[in-house]
Formats: structure tokens, sequence, C-alpha cells
């Protein structure tokens, strides 16, 4: 007799039913609490009653590498090519904010990012794109306060005020503890230079979105999508708690936080994770927080396909890959978008590849016609019972933190990277096993398949790095040698105070301070954080 097969299950280890009914999810009993309408509480079905009807996503392409002038170059392109919106990708030097000439940024300018270390980078980077005509997506954490102050000195100069700046900063430094790993100080006083900064943009920058809160990291570190969904919401609870706790009304601040999702292989689960996402968004403001104002409530979020995802082998099968995740991203109800290039396990991509995978999104929104209804898989048995047990089990998550007193002493106590650690162990031995599937890896792979040999690849000028270099010694010669100084001397006061930093830093970067000299001040008075690397 043949052995029983187990039941499948989701990429996150739910099981699935061979067929789903109506005693899986009564639409009807359900309707008021669970579903409603679109643009209504608790926004199940998506944040805009009319959703792509009315407008399209936008399709906003990760762009960044060499210096500022080869990004300004690659951002004019992609706008020329129906791009909508910019999305800025940084070195990892300026990520972990050192200057280009810092011993440690040797061999890395440039190369996964653009470089940004002073206002006069930031002036080239953005030079002849109107600052007011665009809004702009900067992905960045640990430093992101010193590139905020960068953008408003840059649209100060051009003429912009900050009221009038429209985009997004990534801005989540909580993630980074749990996955990414790109830090300067512990997490209490890292938590502190985010509440002065929602302070600063609720006062100041009234159409800017101060926080992204971002599972993208979490899912690429090896989160399955609901640990992606708790770990995520767990950290946004914790910035609005921080807003509070800065004496902000809630309903301030909460409508211009944003999240960033990953959008996965499993279809119907990453669909079903962005309809839990917004419900459960929307009940925690409203009820855990009080919100009164409904746009406090929404959940807006853009969204990226899976690089971890990709493969080298094969690699034109990325592109198929890239158009399911992004379809499910639009069936799941995203308001932005970024697909993934098929040469990204590779390099940063090239231009005819980061055109194939815009026009992925724009034959999705031009002819695939699933933007011509709102939330067309609303109803499904099985998108409900999914969307409700993905739900459930994020919850549960959530409410484990709670009882730990919060997201800031989970991290410390490593709770979340050990979940994540675990999950990413458990998928790697389904892959070996075959479980988990993966073409060109482990199933209907080819003899001989080299890798790096099928695509082209953009290679960085190593004179992109002596000319940052220099640049920036060039900056550092040339600003006013006493103006510089008092105006440190107040960012240094101010972090070993009590007043908001904000202000001090953004007069510093007029003065011609660099992004590793305020960051150092940083690492001097907050002290320097260390992975306690024990999970």
């Amino acid at each position: 007799m043949a052995e029983k097969k187990p039941d499948p299950t989701t990429m996150s280890g739910m099981p699935l039913k061979l067929l789903y009914g109506p005693q899986d999810f009564d639409a009807r009993s359900e309707h008021e609490t669970k579903l409603g309408e679109p643009g209504r509480f608790p926004f199940t079905r998506g944040v805009h009653e009319t959703m792509y009807r009315g407008k399209l996503w936008t399709m906003r392409m990760f762009a960044g590498f060499g210096s500022p002038e080869d990004t300004n170059q690659r951002f004019k392109y992609l706008l020329s090519q129906g791009q909508t919106g910019l999305s800025t990708a940084f070195d990892m030097p300026t990520l972990m904010g050192h200057d280009p000439d810092d011993e440690l940024s040797l061999g890395e300018v440039g190369r996964e990012g653009v470089s940004v270390a002073t206002l006069d980078d930031m002036e080239r980077l953005f030079k002849d794109i109107p600052f007011a005509d665009v809004t702009t997506s900067m992905t960045i954490n640990a430093p992101a306060c010193i590139v905020l102050a960068f953008y408003i000195a840059a649209a100060e100069k051009a003429g912009v005020p900050k009221a009038k700046l429209r985009g997004t900063l990534q801005n989540d430094i909580l993630k980074e503890y749990i996955a990414q790993k790109e830090w300067i100080c512990p997490v209490k006083p890292a938590m502190r230079i985010i509440r002065d900064m929602l302070a600063y943009s609720t006062k100041e920058m009234p159409l800017w979105n101060t926080i992204s809160i971002s599972g993208y990291h979490i899912r690429e570190a090896g989160a399955n999508a609901v640990q992606e969904l708790a770990f995520t919401l767990a950290d946004g609870i914790g910035y609005v708690q921080a807003g509070i706790d800065a004496g902000l009304d809630v309903d301030d601040f909460a409508p211009r936080l944003s999240f960033f999702w990953d959008v996965h292989n499993d279809f119907f689960e990453e669909v079903a994770k962005f309809r839990a996402a917004r419900r459960m968004w929307a009940k925690l403001l409203k009820d855990r927080f009080k919100a009164k104002n409904p746009r406090s409530w929404i959940l807006r979020t853009h969204a990226q396909t899976a690089g971890v995802s990709l493969t080298a082998q094969q690699p034109y099968n990325n592109v198929v890959r890239v158009t399911l995740q992004a379809l499910a991203a639009v069936l799941g109800g995203t308001q932005s978008l970024h697909t993934n290039s098929l040469d990204e396990t590779y390099a940063l991509p090239t231009e005819e590849a980061v055109t194939i995978a815009l026009r992925t999104q724009q034959i999705i929104a031009d002819e695939s016609g699933v933007t011509k209804v709102v939330d067309p898989l609303g109803g499904s048995y099985f998108i409900e019972s999914l969307t409700d047990e993905i739900e459930k089990r994020a919850m549960a998550y959530i409410d484990k933190i709670d009882t730990m007193g919060g997201i800031v002493e989970a991290i410390e106590a490593g709770y979340p990277q050990r979940e994540i650690a675990e999950s990413a162990y458990r998928f790697q031995q389904a892959v070996e096993a075959k479980r988990e599937i993966i073409v060109g890896i482990n199933k209907y792979t080819e003899t001989n398949q080299a890798e790096g040999a099928a695509v082209p690849t953009l290679k960085i000028d190593h004179a992109v790095e002596d000319a940052q270099v220099a640049r920036c010694k060039q900056v550092r010669a040339g600003r006013d040698k006493n103006a510089h100084a008092q105006a440190m001397a107040k960012v240094r006061a101010a972090c070993q105070g009590k007043d908001n930093l904000m202000y001090p830093i953004v007069d510093a970067v007029r003065a011609g301070a660099t992004l590793g000299e305020i960051s150092n001040v940083f690492r001097e008075v907050f002290g320097v954080y260390r992975d306690p690397g024990d999970f």
C-alpha cells in the first residue's frame, strides 16, 4: 500500500484543505466585521473605494549605484519610461553612517547603492529633478535623520520649502535589529531619534511620510509570511507608542505612517497577507490606540517582489517569478510597487533588465484586466479563510510580544531574531528534502548550468570611490570652520540633553557637516550597538 502523502501547506506552514466552501467563511454573517466595503473600516477590501479604477498604484522602481550623477541619470531614464515615483538605494557606507574616506568604506563606495555623505552629494543626486513635482522614497534607517536633513536643505536651495516635500523615509530602525543589521547606536537611543523625527515631521513636513514600517527585510532574512506580518505590525505598534510618548496626538501622525511588504512565491498566501494586514492595523489603531480619524486606521503600503526568491541558475525564470509576485501585490491591493530585475542575483540591474521589470508592472496594469474590479478575489472561500487564519496566527505573535513588554524588549531578548532564524532553517531543510521546490535549483535543473554567464551585468567603475572621497574632502576644506564647529556642538548638546535632534542636524548639514561626522556624535554619546548573536 502506497504511503499517504502529507497534506500540502502554505509557505508559512498552514495546512491546506483540498476544497473550501461556505463552511470556511460565511461572507453574509461576517460582512460588516471582516469584509466591509473598500475604502471603509476595516479596509480588508482595499484602502480606496475605487482602487485601481480611480488611480493605479505608484510604479516606484528602486535605483541607486555609483556616484550621485550615475543615479541621477537612472532616475531620469526611469521617469522617461513611465515610472511615477523615485526610490533611492544607498550604498553600504551611507547605510552604516560612514563617509567615503572612512577606512571601513574601502571597496564599498557606490557598490550596492548611491554614495551620499554630504549636502553636495544630495544636490547632485537630484539635479534637474523638481523636488515639488516628485515623490521620493529613501531606503535608509540608522542615519535616516541625516539623509532627510540633506534632502530638506537641498530642496531649500532649489527654492522648495520642506512643507511642500512629498515622499517617504524608510526610517524603520527596529527591523534593523530584527533582520537587516544596519545600525549605529543601541535600540533605546535609536528610538529616541525616531521619536524626534516623528515630532519634527508632524510639525514641519505635513506631506512627508516619516516611517515606512518594513516587513520586506524581515521576510528576506528568512521569516515566513505570518512572521513578516506579525513582527512588522509589532514594530508599527512600537512607533505609534513612541509618538504618543513624545506628546503627539495619534491622529496627528498615524495617517502618514506607511508600510513596506515583501511579495513571495505563494500566490494566494501573499494576497491574503495584504488583506489581513489592513484589517489588523485598522483594528489596532481604532481599538488599542483610540485613533478617531479614519485616515489613521488605513494601512497604506509599498511592496517589492522577493529578492531572496531570485536565482542565479536559469536567471530568465526570475521574470516569471517577479510577474507572479507583482500580480499578487496588485490583487492584494498595494499602493506602490517595485519589481525586481532578473539579473539582481549577480549585480545591480542593468538598464535593459530594469526596463523589463518596469514593463512587467505596466503590462499587468494595462493588459491583464485585473485593475477593472476592486478586490476581485474578495469573497473567495479560500482567500477569506486564509486571510482569517493569517490574522489569527499573526495576532498570537503580537500578543506574546505584548507579554514581553513590547517590541523593544522582545528585540533586546532576541525573540523575533530567534523565530526568524528557526524559520529560515526549516525552509532550507524543506528545500534540501524537496518538500519545497525551486525550479532550476532542486528540480528541472540543467546539465552544466553556469552561474553568472547567462546575462550581462552592471559594472561599477572603481574610479567612483576615488571621486567620492575627493568630493567629501573638498566639502570639508571649503566650509566655514567656525560655523561648522558651532553647529556640531549643538548636535552633541541635543544628543546629551532632551531637545529635538532634527533642528540642530538640519542646521549642521547646512553648515557642511558630513553624514559620518554626525553619525560619529551618535556613536560617542549613545554608544555602538553590538548584535548579541545568541540565537
